[in-house]
């Protein structure tokens, strides 16, 4: 299938997702015939108080396709789900309910990978008085921050989780970023310093034949927009390589402004974090939540 056929297809994912809460088959298969995805298990950490709790939450889950179990614990507020749906469905879905939803964990160990998607940190920082006002990267970085707004420069959250050899799930939800069509790519290097002109071309693997541009997602008048997806990598072939969230038209590479970045970096198997409590900040999983929210995360 053509790079075009795949992104087109890839869009209509999102919205087919969108309109049911889940994706169940994905149609970009060479075969051209309806491909099911393969389920997952995912852990969530959730405020459960009691059986009350559980049968709200049991509730709204059974309108999402795809869900084969789900198991609650009380004592330990964790709810495991083995489903085809995407985690932020599942977030989603959950917080329908008056409670909040943390990722503990999803997928075999060493098949997920998570990366947060923020303003470059050329446009995110004021230039200092002493820059020189001639500066034409200063003048640049001044223009696009018109584009950003104010407040934590995070904009988004980006998670993929393998499911078999040849298919990742992506998962990509941004806020507060203006209304418009995005593209999302893999970029050649990590390296966000200066957002997509030091992240280097879109990039298609090492043979040149891979998908680099994973996929196009519109953006809401309230700043929202999510893409849900199956791309054609594995997880370890995108770790430390940049992930770019970009308006259609600026994605030569150049940076022309307004698009988000960040590093794909590995994250938590289902079963692998029992944090509850950071032993950095000293903050539990809920205080850090309540930060993250705030950052902008989802």
């Amino acid at each position: 299938m053509s790079l075009l056929s795949r992104r087109a297809a890839i869009t209509s994912i999102s919205a087919l997702s969108a309109a049911a809460g889940a994706t169940l088959y994905y149609k970009n298969s060479s075969s051209a015939r309806p491909k099911m995805l393969p389920s997952y298990e995912a852990t969530f950490s959730v405020p459960l108080e009691c059986e009350a709790c559980v049968i709200e939450i049991k509730d709204a889950l059974s309108n999402i396709q795809g869900i084969t179990s789900t198991n609650f614990s009380i004592p330990s507020r964790l709810v495991s789900i083995i489903s085809t749906a995407a985690p932020s469905t599942l977030i989603s879905t959950i917080q329908s309910t008056g409670r909040d939803a943390i990722l503990r964990g999803s997928g075999p160990s060493n098949s997920a990978a998570v990366c947060i998607l923020e303003i470059p940190p050329s446009v995110a920082s004021t230039p200092s008085s002493s820059s020189s006002s001639s500066s034409t990267t200063t003048k640049r970085e001044i223009a696009q921050s018109s584009l950003y707004g104010y407040g934590s420069p995070v904009r988004g959250l980006a998670r993929l989780i393998q499911l078999s050899p040849e298919m990742t799930l992506m998962d990509v939800t941004l806020t507060s970023l203006p209304k418009g069509q995005y593209s999302v790519s893999v970029r050649r290097t990590g390296d966000i310093s200066r957002g997509a002109a030091s992240l280097g071309d879109v990039y298609y693997g090492e043979d040149g034949e891979r998908e680099g541009v994973l996929g196009v997602l519109d953006v809401d008048e309230n700043g929202r927009g999510n893409l849900v997806g199956e791309v054609g990598w594995r997880v370890w072939e995108l770790v430390g390589r940049g992930m770019c969230v970009q308006p259609i038209g600026a994605n030569d590479g150049i940076g022309r402004g307004g698009e988000v970045v960040g590093v794909v970096a590995r994250s938590a198997g289902v079963w692998e974090n029992e944090k509850v409590v950071c032993g950095c900040s000293g903050k539990t999983v809920w205080e850090e939540r309540e930060g993250m929210v705030g950052r902008g995360m989802v």
